[in-house]
């Protein structure tokens, strides 16, 4: 964590329950997609394991952006000036370019992360949600961007679009369907209203 000093009381217990939904095996196919995504021209290199390695791996943003434009074709680049920088605004700049290319590229707002939650160390388990939702979008495109093995990541529902001729709909308006009961088997006829007293005859 950066500049930041220890959390106590309730902000301690919280940042303990949000670094316990990091996940290490994750990590280690995250740092395997982006090394075979990014590693041709031999820029990216292994980080260190655990947590902390991964986040001073991705911190300053280089990473990300080189992943970002790997995921499009030649000439089409979202961040066209990758620079390594130990300047804190450049590198939280960074971060940022590569947020709103993922956002442009699908993912969904609510699914990116932070740039305090990389660049601090605050939140690296929404990190990895969030590479890891990039990871599902480049396989469903489908476009032969995407370089590793497509079971790395969950597989992201496509649409399916039923269509029905008008005779079918019409078919179908005349079924009962079976959560409005059946017409066979036990039924209530014979039954007494409540309250009424039992007729033997």
């Amino acid at each position: 964590m950066a500049n930041r000093g220890p959390s106590y009381g309730l902000s301690r217990e919280v940042q303990q329950k949000i670094d316990r939904q990091y996940d290490p095996e994750l990590e280690q196919v995250l740092v395997r997609w982006i090394l075979a995504q990014c590693g041709s021209d031999g820029a990216v290199t292994q980080p260190a394991p655990g947590r902390d390695g991964f986040q001073q791996w991705l911190k300053d943003g280089t990473v990300l952006c080189r992943l970002i434009n790997s995921l499009h074709p030649r000439g089409q680049a979202p961040v066209a000036k990758i620079q390594a920088s130990a300047m804190a605004f450049k590198q939280m700049e960074q971060i940022s370019q590569f947020l709103q290319a993922a956002e442009r590229y699908g993912i969904a707002a609510t699914d990116i992360f932070q740039t305090v939650d990389l660049w601090e160390g605050k939140n690296m388990a929404c990190v990895q949600r969030t590479l890891m939702n990039l990871g599902s979008l480049a396989v469903a495109k489908g476009d032969g961007l995407f370089v590793g093995d497509p079971n790395w990541f969950p597989k992201k529902s496509q649409e399916n679009r039923r269509v029905f001729s008008e005779d079918k709909l019409k078919e179908g308006q005349s079924v009962i369907g079976l959560q409005m009961g059946t017409n066979r088997g036990a039924s209530q006829a014979g039954m007494t209203g409540y309250g009424m007293p039992r007729q033997i005859l």
